[in-house]
Formats: C-alpha cells, structure tokens, sequence
C-alpha cells in the first residue's frame, strides 16, 4: 500500500463521518451531499483495491497476511453500499448517521490495511 493515498482515504473517510454523523445529528435526512460523500469512499476503495493488486507486480509487496489484509479490504468494499442501501430505504435522520458510522468504519480499516501490509 502507498502511505500517502492511506492518509488520503483515512482523512476522506474521517471528514466524511463527521459530516454525515453530525448532519444526521442535526436531523437531516440523506441528500445528495451524504451519499456522494460514501460514493467518493467507495471510489476511493475501488482505486485501492486496484493498487493493491498491482502494487506486488512492482515490488511493493506486503510484509503481512495476505488473507487478512483482502479479508479487510472485500468488507471495507462492501461497508458503503451496504450503508447507502440503508439510507434509500430508511430516509430517517438516523439513516443519514449511520451513513457516518459506515464512513468512520472503512477509515479504521483502511488504517489496519496499513498496519497489516507493512508489518
């Protein structure tokens, strides 16, 4: 993994948790801004994903578990569409909330990512 795109994703993600969290909070219900908040991570994620399958081809490879760092990697993919699912049916304050947990949830695993590819 490159650091620096790490530091991206976890600054994105982070920012857009409490966007959405306090939003939700405020009592706003899921808009445009919130959902394309969790559409960029999902971007983001996808771009990833991409790197991570390249990265060994170039001689960065991971020092760590492989499985677990994929294992990470498939749920943290599967974290934001899961979320904005929620959000289109539910249409609540809380749906815009949890649209932040799920934000707040791909920021901590991309961190762990991190952590397994470098140790």
């Amino acid at each position: 993994m490159i650091l620096g795109f790490t530091v991206v994703q976890v600054a994105v993600a982070g920012l857009a948790a409490v966007l959405c969290i306090v939003l939700g909070l405020a009592g706003r219900v899921p808009n445009d801004l919130t959902m394309g908040a969790v559409a960029l991570i999902e971007i983001l994620l996808i771009a990833q994903l991409v790197t991570a399958l390249v990265a060994p081809a170039v001689g960065n490879s991971s020092s760590g578990s492989l499985l677990e760092f994929y294992t990470y990697l498939v749920s943290a993919l599967l974290i934001p569409p899961a979320a904005a699912f929620w959000a289109l049916i539910d249409r609540s304050r809380w749906a815009t909330v949890i649209l932040g947990a799920g934000c707040l949830t791909v920021a901590i695993m991309v961190y762990r990512m991190q952590q397994i590819w470098g140790s």
